[in-house]
């Protein structure tokens, strides 16, 4: 259930479980933990194959939604969370999964700072110790390849105390 719910922290890739389990609190668990399905085996094929079909009409097909529903905007600069792209005037770049959740943080809360121990707690599980310097680093990659798009200077930082995506577009 761990990796379930680690994946769907991340993505939204359709999650099935196949398990011998056959108990209501593993199927509900899987559930509870980000799983779209259970099956129980032995199952059918034919019934596999179709609920596996549903998932990617309904995550990549026809019922899903298009990456331009799925974006963020500050200024001229559009974040596109599940491709992990952004496009700034007729330029574009890709981003790390890391990069990527930095980025939303710091568009969803433009034009406001965003402090130093909340994106360390949103990035980084508690798990694990991460130093300081650790964030310095990606924001770092992530202004470059602004600046590679022709964004002078975007985020600024607000010393000792975090950090604020600048307004974006009136450069020239």
């Amino acid at each position: 259930f761990y990796w379930c719910q680690k994946i769907r922290e991340r993505s939204l890739v359709p999650i099935l479980f196949i398990s011998a389990r056959d108990g209501n609190m593993d199927q509900v668990m899987a559930l509870e933990y980000g799983a779209d399905d259970y099956l129980v085996k032995p199952f059918s094929y034919d019934l596999l194959l179709a609920k596996v079909k549903s998932h990617i009409r309904r995550v990549y097909g026809d019922y899903a939604q298009s990456d331009r529903a799925r974006s963020l905007k500050a200024g001229e600069l559009i974040y596109y969370p599940e491709a992990l792209k952004m496009v700034y005037r007729e330029a574009s770049e890709w981003l790390t999964v890391r990069e990527g959740e930095l980025l939303t943080l710091l568009m969803s809360a433009h034009p406001e700072m965003v402090k130093r121990e909340r994106i360390l707690n949103l990035l980084w599980d508690d798990e694990r110790f991460v130093d300081d310097n650790t964030l310095s680093v990606n924001v770092g990659r992530l202004r470059k390849k602004l600046a590679a798009m022709g964004i002078n200077d975007p985020i600024q930082t607000i010393r000792g105390k975090g950090y604020a995506l600048s307004v974006i577009g009136t450069e020239e």
